[in-house]
């Protein structure tokens, strides 16, 4: 097996490189500086020529750039073409959106039915880039990803953010009101790579099953001996919980054991 993968060297896509290689998946990493996203026969010419069985994209703009208009050219106009050249060439193509695509006046948990409202931002262009995902390839996977966990302190992910807050603040205040999407590195990228031989559709990948933010930072905390000073607020009140039975991450509670 052969897999294509931008975002490679993000926090979910060096992950799911590392896990790929691991299984015996031959990995190619797409290097931007070398093929540009907005050269679209470029692209075709690329995928082509690597002739990958499965594209992962996980590549996003999700801050700002010097280019205005990149974060849209990348979550939106990059995804709508791999998408097309995906389906011309006959690859199987998973992309991660984000449960951002709910406003955080949405009510939860949501599930496959749901009708995301973002209407700004990175949640906009993930919304938009999901329903033309599908538009140019019918038989395309969309995974929508929570808030990401892992037991180091580097990355885009929960235990980074609790580091940096605490060594901001002195302290971390945790909402006892919000119940994030959210789940661990290594049960995501698992999943990812199941969802590229399961049924096209949209996926939701949540392992929270009924936890607060403080509950969660809490048990973080305490896997760490108690790394952080982890105080209760209210400041933040959202379900944000994502149900799919169809495919399960792990709980929570197997890698968090002091979570009630």
């Amino acid at each position: 097996m052969k897999a294509l993968v931008t975002g490679a060297h993000g926090t979910v896509g060096s992950r799911l490189c590392d896990f790929l290689q691991r299984q015996g998946v031959e990995v190619v990493r797409w290097d931007r500086s070398l093929v540009p996203v907005d050269d679209y026969w470029a692209m075709e010419h690329f995928v082509r020529s690597v002739a990958p069985d499965v594209l992962f994209h996980l590549a996003a703009a999700s801050s700002p750039s010097q280019r205005p208009d990149d974060s849209w050219r990348v979550n939106y106009e990059w995804t709508s073409e791999l998408a097309w050249i995906c389906r011309q060439v006959g690859v199987r193509f998973v992309f991660t959106s984000s449960v951002m695509v709910f406003s955080d006046g949405a009510r939860g948990p949501f599930t496959v039915d749901s009708v995301p409202d973002a209407t700004e931002g990175y949640g906009n262009e993930k919304r938009l880039a999901e329903a033309r995902v599908f538009h140019q390839y019918p038989e395309a996977r969309v995974a929508r990803l929570g808030w990401q966990m892992d037991f180091g302190f580097s990355g885009n992910q929960m235990g980074a953010w609790l580091e940096t807050r605490a060594r901001e603040q002195g302290r971390v205040e945790a909402s006892t009101r919000w119940y994030p999407a959210c789940s661990f590195l290594d049960d995501t990228v698992r999943a990812l790579l199941a969802l590229a031989w399961v049924e096209p559709g949209l996926y939701l990948l949540d392992a929270n099953e009924r936890w607060t933010f403080h509950e969660i930072a809490s048990a973080l905390s305490a896997w760490h001996s108690g790394r952080w000073r982890v105080e209760p607020s209210e400041h933040f009140v959202f379900d944000q919980r994502m149900i799919d039975d169809r495919i399960r991450l792990p709980s929570l509670k197997t890698r968090l054991p002091d979570l009630p």
